[in-house]
């Protein structure tokens, strides 16, 4: 069994991880470089290392010193969180060569994920359903005007190791085709060293829709319902909730079980979403996240179950605590992504926090790594907290946001907390009636206003 974890993150994710392996009586190792030598995850875990200077690339991304760490430490498992190396396949690799438990997919798994083509094809012959486009890579624009004309217009050309909303573009007709194609490969080649690019059907006003899946790596899978992701801004989601406001009872459960079933079958293990763009009824894939969202917590909310928790017993070998049988929505969960950024242009705002309240109450919950005086270092994510609400129903879940982002304090740096006071006074997002696009276009106006 596990006796003592390594979390190779930082931030509120990093203590996320840490307060579950303390309920399951597990001693917690946390890293970090030497810019977050005070931070809140190194305050909280059971032992520290440092493993190198500011940069992400000489600390939170250095494999050997996360290697070196736990061997100077004894740690027997490395818990990734999310960003930096969770998805990179060559870590898990060189975690499990070195005798330690990655607790999170198998490399293969992530390596086949890691790929857009690989994974559309894989989750087409899973049964998943897809977005029309092109069969694997397109190499030149000859065939990409080919492919434009047979999905029709308009088309998104995506980077095949693209993410984050990098080497994606739009093209509306055949003109716009030739600059698009050729700037999605360039951005493919200098953000990810890869300019393979793919094309897809771009879809008009569709939703983000998410299913939580969670496996065991013996071919038992379950689905955890779904998650609107919908608001958006340059594709990083900034408002999420579940259920979904516009997915019936009928489709969240075929969608589910063709999600539990496709994850079941490649004996996956451990937490994953299944991402796809939902309009008129139909779901089509997109992409599969092989590792725990940022998100998942409103899902633990309406589920009541400690997601990373789950994570650490199947790594352990153990069963799932559930089955599809035990899982049940209860209420309505919406989070918020609390960013260190100066609106209306979502600048950066590092600096340190001169006061920091968390709201609190019947079904509030915050997970963030502030604290009083606490200054937040310029080199990583502007991310510093998460506003996650509860309620038994959607309009009393928004209620209850409205109040706690009436309670949260954060001063000495510009946040987004006045974004999302400004959004819950919108009578869309009080209905649920958005879509991907929806946030862009109010932002353009706000904006202007401002």
């Amino acid at each position: 069994m596990i006796e003592k974890i390594l979390v190779a993150n930082r931030g509120e994710i990093a203590l996320r991880v840490i307060r579950a392996a303390r309920e399951m009586g597990i001693q917690s190792v946390a890293v970090h470089s030497t810019a977050d030598a005070n931070a809140m995850h190194v305050r909280m875990a059971d032992e520290s290392v440092c493993i190198g200077p500011p940069a992400s690339t000489d600390s939170y991304l250095s494999i050997p010193a996360i290697i070196a760490a736990c061997e100077v430490t004894g740690a027997q498992a490395i818990h990734p969180g999310y960003g930096f190396l969770s998805e990179n396949a060559n870590f898990v690799q060189i975690v499990e060569d070195h005798g330690l438990t990655f607790i999170g997919p198998t490399a293969e798994h992530i390596r086949i994920m890691g790929d857009k083509i690989t994974a559309k094809d894989t989750m087409k012959a899973l049964g998943v359903p897809c977005v029309p486009g092109s069969d694997g890579g397109v190499p030149d624009l000859e065939t990409a005007l080919k492919v434009g004309e047979e999905v029709g217009y308009p088309v998104i050309i995506k980077a095949t190791a693209g993410g984050g909303g990098k080497g994606m573009k739009v093209a509306n007709n055949a003109d716009e085709m030739k600059s698009a194609f050729s700037t999605a490969r360039a951005e493919g080649k200098s953000n990810f060293g890869n300019d393979e690019v793919y094309i897809e059907k771009y879809l008009g006003k569709p939703r983000h829709i998410e299913i939580q899946v969670f496996g065991d790596g013996k071919g038992n899978a379950v689905h955890l319902g779904e998650r609107d992701c919908s608001l958006q801004r340059r594709h990083q989601k900034v408002f999420e909730e579940a259920p979904g406001p516009a997915i019936s009872p009928e489709e969240r459960a075929a969608i589910g079980k063709v999600c539990a079933d496709a994850v079941a079958r490649i004996n996956y293990i451990g937490a994953g979403t299944i991402e796809f763009l939902y309009e008129n009824g139909e779901f089509f894939f997109i992409e599969m996240n092989t590792r725990l969202q940022v998100e998942h917590p409103v899902t633990e909310a309406i589920f009541g179950v400690d997601l990373v928790r789950e994570q650490i017993r199947v790594a352990e070998g153990l069963p799932m605590s559930f089955t599809q049988d035990d899982l049940s929505i209860n209420g309505h969960a919406i989070e918020v992504r609390i960013n260190a950024e100066k609106l209306p242009n979502f600048a950066p705002c590092p600096g340190k926090i001169s006061a920091f309240h968390a709201p609190g109450g019947l079904g509030v919950r915050m997970d963030s790594a502030l604290y009083d005086g606490y200054s937040i270092p310029p080199y990583y994510d502007s991310l510093i907290g998460k506003l996650i609400v509860h309620g038994r129903d959607r309009p009393e879940a928004l209620a209850r946001l409205n109040r706690a982002l009436g309670e949260l304090i954060v001063d000495g740096i510009d946040t987004t907390i006045p974004l999302f006071v400004a959004l819950l006074q919108e009578q869309d997002i009080l209905t649920g009636d958005y879509d991907i696009h929806w946030l862009e276009r109010w932002l353009a106006d706000y904006v202007e206003k401002a």
